[in-house]
């Protein structure tokens, strides 16, 4: 094989940190944007590595269409035997909380208790049924958004029969227990081929489910003297959870990824959302021992010829 690294994506914003990392360890690097583009099915794909980094929020960009496309290009490149890291069938994992759920329960992590439903018709009942307090999120989400707190179902009622409810860009809606945290974080575990790169801890004290690490986010500190991170390294992760994400990931076929948690009030630590198209918060990447993206680079860099890595080196 030969050729180079291609990342997959839909967001130029993302890219930076991980142009930066891949200059670094010098691993040629090539960006396909899919926002437009044509496949002739009967070509064969360049050689190379391909990395998917396709999003869940990309219909908030106005790229809706751009998971749709990637899964004709991510099967287009399958059915050619090229080397796809983060392929078409964890697409169907980045894109849907249903697959997430039922992949994680499968492998005896412990989820939240969720009711998944399509349309409107029926919801308010479902949500009579499952009992308040509850949240609801879209299935196809990302970043947090379209996730709600609802301390009544009349009120929840209310929100689905008027003008601001939004749908799930899938038309399905989940209403899912809500999770009491012992303290006001979650974490986010990173991976990056079969190894924890490191944790990071993330401050929900401001009330938001909006949490994307790429974001510059901080919040007040004490007495609004000094801002506190919103995002910092945590090293006391239980093992055995380390573990058991590491064979979750493994029998997904999830080379890269990022997986939250929740420790909550009643002793219950629960996993609530995978992301494989993970950021890197660069507070956290200034002090880790080891970096998000330069891993990716490593990794990705090691699976091409070391001629085609040492000509950039």
């Amino acid at each position: 094989m030969s050729g180079k690294v291609y990342v997959i994506h839909d967001n130029p914003s993302w890219l930076p940190p991980f142009r930066a990392a891949f200059d670094a360890e010098g691993v040629p690097l090539e960006e396909w944007l899919l926002t437009e583009g044509a496949i002739d099915l009967s070509s064969e794909p360049p050689e190379g590595v391909f990395w998917s980094r396709l999003s869940a929020s990309a219909h908030t960009r106005d790229r809706a269409l751009s998971k749709d496309y990637g899964r004709a290009v991510l099967r287009w490149l399958s059915a050619w035997g090229r080397t796809v890291i983060n392929g078409a069938d964890v697409l169907e994992l980045e894109v849907s909380k249903v697959a997430q759920h039922v992949a994680l329960q499968h492998a005896g992590i412990e989820v939240a208790r969720t009711v998944a439903v399509l349309g409107t018709d029926g919801i308010v009942e479902r949500a009579a049924e499952f009992g308040a307090p509850f949240i609801s999120k879209h299935n196809q989400g990302g970043k947090g958004l379209g996730v709600r707190r609802w301390d009544s179902v009349d009120e929840f009622a209310a929100w689905v029969d008027g003008p601001d409810f939004e749908p799930s860009p899938d038309g399905i809606t989940l209403l899912q227990e809500l999770l009491v945290a012992k303290a006001p974080f979650i974490t986010r575990a990173e991976f990056v081929a079969g190894s924890l790169v490191y944790a990071v801890r993330v401050d929900t004290s401001a009330g938001s489910f909006e949490l994307c690490p790429a974001e510059a986010c901080a919040i007040p500190g004490a007495d609004g003297v000094e801002p506190e991170p919103m995002f910092r390294r945590r090293d006391d992760v239980d093992p055995e959870l380390v573990d058991r994400y590491l064979a979750f990931l493994a029998a997904e076929g999830i080379g890269i990824a990022g997986i939250e948690f929740i420790e909550t009030r009643d002793g219950r630590t629960v996993t609530y959302d995978v992301n494989t198209n993970t950021n890197y918060n660069p507070d956290v990447e200034a002090t880790a021992p080891r970096s998000g993206p330069r891993e990716i680079a490593r990794w990705l860099g090691s699976l091409l010829p070391q001629e085609v890595v040492g000509a950039r080196g």
